[in-house]
């Protein structure tokens, strides 16, 4: 026991820090089930509704494929767990898997960790407090996502629903633990952990759309369509909560296996070492800049072509809507478009592709704070480099490479839909043109990053919170029916609806005029306040 020394008050620690960030995390997704319940008892208020809705979900292995399959829709219940499980659950992998890296690999990277170390705290006590901590938050969100649909009069769904959001999370957070034990740096842990979260969805996403004729056993390879095939308020599959708490139990033996055979500061996996005289391109803030940022452009952009064929693979299937239900007719015109079902649905897609590119563009206009809070940016900034060619190398990579993921996304959604329809000449500009339409309400997103390091150094992780208020505002502000002034709360409510919509220049120019203000704000404060480290 002597290697858990110490873990009480890791776990007190880490709740200190974390008093803001989870208690936001855990009512947002909370929230979120709870409203989407109330909003669809309005919109299929009688058993009959529901099930003539249920039925063309049925139907369409597109919607299947993209939202995931319903398994009782004659019940709200039912359509909730349906609308939200697979969306939520991402997010709650998102939430668990940062939380137990920021706790533990962050804080070793930072050197912090060493200094614990040198204290009455033992080797595994550190993850384990992460750990403790992660799982903690997904107990606390089952339980208030349970309480939260307690009044649809369904004790053992909501039960079934908030803990198939906490063992998608448990999972997560056991990956989490082993990813970080391979790499001696976060980002990489965490971009590691969020590339198999993608690898996961998709297998879902795979597994879906094939139907019950096709290979459904993909979606059980995914610890999102375990989640989904608890099947919460749909004679509850209890036994496949089997499936995700011994994965984690595996996993978090596995990452406290892997603590005891690698050095403090260091990963499994060793850091290559460098050439003794630098290139000629690193010889500027860019060439630096470009260093750094190169290699998660590339996984982004991969990553976003592949995401772009999937969704242009399923694009077809959606004409299916068209002639059905005027009710999910229109619902789905509210996410955007206003010329037919599949413009509706690629701007509802390009809408998602911005908000998740907008996750690239963060990362890398935080990067500046990372390097120096780790002390990497003092040094260099006693050189004859100035403040500001530092900072702009990184913004350009979270401005203008912000493009390059969305470009293939939108790009390859569009040329597979093209190909399928025999129209590839027209349809992939169409589509592309839809994902570069983003552009704007991203740049604003890193506008407040920029802002917020050069101004409030120590606030840069408002960002985050922000991100994720205008995900729900952008995905459930129109199905909840939200007020206009709510809705445009989010930049990308702003964006025209392409393909399909009117092209309005007009809010385009607002958001980059912002956007601009906001980097504008971030670089003069920069320049005038002192490098910190905390």
């Amino acid at each position: 026991m002597g290697t858990l020394v110490g873990t009480g008050s890791l776990v007190r620690l880490a709740l200190r820090r974390d008093r803001v960030r989870l208690p936001i995390w855990i009512v947002g997704l909370t929230v979120v089930p709870v409203i989407t319940a109330s909003a669809l008892a309005d919109l299929y208020p009688t058993v009959e509704s529901r099930r003539q809705f249920g039925s063309i979900l049925s139907s369409n292995p597109s919607l299947t494929a993209l939202i995931g399959p319903v398994f009782d829709p004659s019940s709200i219940g039912g359509l909730t767990a349906w609308r939200v499980g697979g969306f939520i659950a991402v997010l709650v992998a998102l939430m668990s898997l940062l939380t137990v890296v920021r706790h533990s690999r962050a804080e070793e990277e930072a050197g912090r960790l060493e200094l614990l170390g040198a204290t009455v705290v033992g080797r595994h006590a550190p993850l384990t407090a992460a750990l403790v901590v992660a799982f903690g938050a997904n107990l606390v969100l089952a339980a208030l996502v349970a309480l939260g649909l307690a009044g649809l009069g369904e004790p053992a769904g909501s039960v079934a629903l908030g803990l198939s959001f906490a063992a998608v999370g448990w999972v997560f957070a056991a990956l989490a633990a082993v990813t970080e034990q391979l790499t001696a740096h976060a980002r990489t842990a965490t971009g590691l952990a969020g590339l198999i979260l993608g690898v996961t969805f998709l297998l879902r996403v795979a597994g879906d759309a094939s139907g019950e004729d096709g290979p459904v056993w993909l979606s059980w390879l995914s610890p999102i369509g375990w989640a989904q095939r608890i099947r919460p308020f749909a004679d509850e599959r209890w036994w496949v909560l089997a499936f995700p708490a011994a994965f984690a139990v595996v996993l978090v033996a596995v990452a406290h296996l892997l603590v005891a055979h690698r050095d403090l500061d260091a990963g499994l996996i060793p850091t290559r070492s460098g050439p003794e005289t630098a290139a000629p391109s690193l010889r500027s803030p860019l060439g630096l800049a470009w260093r750094l940022h190169r290699a998660s452009l590339a996984w982004w952009t991969v990553a976003f072509a592949v995401v772009g064929v999937v969704l242009g693979g399923i694009a077809d299937g959606m004409r299916a809507l068209a002639t059905d239900n005027p009710q999910l007719r229109q619902l789905i015109a509210a996410m955007g478009g206003e010329k037919g079902i599949i413009d509706s649905y690629f701007s509802s897609m390009m809408g998602v592709l911005g908000l998740v590119a907008t996750i690239y563009g963060l990362q890398a206009a935080l990067r500046p704070r990372a390097e120096e809070v780790g002390l990497r940016a003092e040094p260099l900034l006693a050189t004859p480099t100035t403040r500001l060619r530092w900072l702009g190398g990184h913004v350009v990579f979270a401005l203008v490479g912000v493009v390059v993921p969305l470009a293939a996304g939108g790009a390859a959604a569009g040329l597979v839909h093209g190909l399928r329809t025999g129209d590839a000449a027209e349809e992939t500009p169409r589509v592309l043109a839809g994902a570069l339409a983003q552009l704007p309400a991203v740049w604003v997103t890193v506008g407040i990053a920029v802002a917020l390091f050069g101004l409030l150094p120590r606030m840069v992780g408002v960002t985050w919170a922000a991100l994720v208020l205008f995900l729900l505002v952008s995905q459930f502000g129109p199905m909840l029916q939200l007020n206009q002034w709510l809705l445009d709360v989010s930049p990308f409510t702003h964006v025209p609806k392409l393909p399909g919509g009117e092209f309005a220049a007009t809010p385009l120019a607002w958001l980059a005029l912002v956007a601009v203000g906001l980097t504008a704000a971030g670089f003069a404060g920069f320049r005038r306040r002192d490098i910190t480290t905390e």
